[in-house]
């Protein structure tokens, strides 16, 4: 039998990608993807229960615990009623769990692929969660 901290301790970060809608979560996802490997737990969670734009507090939760291995989980959502769901959702798991999931403040798409990478090589959550919000400071201008 495996001890539980031995399996946190080889775990990968989780990342759950909340949007209000199913296909850019699903688009978040898949870009990261692209940067992070096939390895690393990355779980989009995109509109409501029945198919429409919103959120949905009972999926996100459920994403969280199928996204946590035990080193963590970084969430990184679109709008703010995105972390309001997310925080709900925070609320529904076991306090173990809660303790280890992190919302970020960071844009969803240059922070998902930015906390992917990072997730895919090993680092702990607190530099996940550090690279997810370091995205909102990448500068895109084109020089000219």
């Amino acid at each position: 039998m495996t001890d539980p901290s031995e399996a946190a301790a080889d775990a990968l970060v989780g990342v759950v990608v909340v949007s209000h809608s199913a296909r850019l979560a699903e688009g978040v996802v898949e870009l990261a993807r692209q940067m992070a490997g096939p390895d690393l737990t990355l779980i989009p969670v995109g509109g409501a229960s029945d198919g429409s734009l919103g959120t949905d507090a009972d999926r996100i939760r459920d994403a969280l615990v199928a996204a946590d291995g035990g080193a963590g989980v970084v969430v990184l959502a679109d709008l703010g009623s995105a972390v309001l769901s997310t925080s709900a959702a925070i609320e529904m798991v076991d306090t173990a769990l809660a303790a280890r999931v992190h919302i970020s403040g960071g844009p969803i798409a240059e922070g998902a692929v930015l906390a992917a990478v990072q997730a895919s090589i090993g680092e702990p959550v607190e530099a996940v969660l550090v690279a997810a919000e370091s995205a909102r400071h990448l500068d895109k201008a084109v020089a000219r």
